[in-house]
């Protein structure tokens, strides 16, 4: 009998080899409203500590850019999985998601949303999972900056943007190494971020916080 070599069984053999590269450390899904800065940047330091991409996954949300519908995109990732995408249901022990605080109508409802889904979702070794919100205000771009300088009030994002293209000439969103380029600043942008989040908070906006550093942290931290 000729073997069965159709498409859905080539999906299911290729997850059972992605499983079997897992590493023993913590498996993490990371979901982005950005589709190019903040996958690349985080895509960069899985490749510069060398974290296998079968415990790391990044993806962009596919719902939208709307924080509520990353968190929504994040929740069903993890929940169904997508066997295009070599994504196993329920194949995580952390879920990320990551978003601005810009001028979003429901920024404080992903907020709510990812805090009341943690803890409450089983993953497939029926364990409780860590879910985040990892939010930044206004942008993401803040955490960059604070490679460079030491911000402390209110910024808009227009002027976060123009500010880190003075240190990183020619900066622009969807670029490219920018962990290679601010690496060298990171224990400074860290200690910032934290004084920063020992006076607000993701809720405390307009004022300057991003929970980046954590996400930062956990990566780099991650094989021990």
């Amino acid at each position: 009998m000729a073997r069965d070599n159709s498409p859905k069984e080539r999906q299911q053999k290729q997850l059972e080899r992605k499983q079997g590269r897992r590493a023993s450390y913590d498996r993490i899904l990371i979901v982005s409203e950005g589709s190019k800065t903040e996958p690349n940047y985080f895509r960069e330091i899985r490749a510069a500590f060398r974290l296998h991409t079968a415990n790391v996954e990044v993806r962009p949300s596919e719902l939208g850019t709307a924080p509520i519908q990353v968190v929504q995109y994040a929740q069903a990732l993890f929940e169904d999985g997508d066997r295009h995408k070599n994504i196993q249901r329920r194949a995580f022990e952390k879920v990320y998601a990551v978003f601005d605080r810009d001028d979003h109508d429901s920024y404080h409802e992903a907020l709510t949303l990812a805090a009341s889904l943690d803890g409450k979702l089983r993953n497939d070794a029926k364990q409780p999972v860590a879910f985040q919100a990892i939010a930044s205000v206004p942008s993401f771009e803040l955490w960059l900056l604070l490679h460079f300088e030491d911000i402390q009030a209110p910024l808009h994002r227009d002027e976060v943007m123009r500010r880190l293209k003075l240190h990183i000439p020619g900066y622009d969103k969807g670029a490219g190494n920018a962990f290679a380029i601010t690496g060298a600043h990171l224990s400074v942008a860290t200690l910032r971020s934290e004084r920063l989040s020992a006076r607000f908070t993701a809720h405390t906006d307009p004022e300057p916080f991003t929970a980046i550093v954590e996400l930062v942290r956990l990566l780099t931290t991650l094989r021990g």
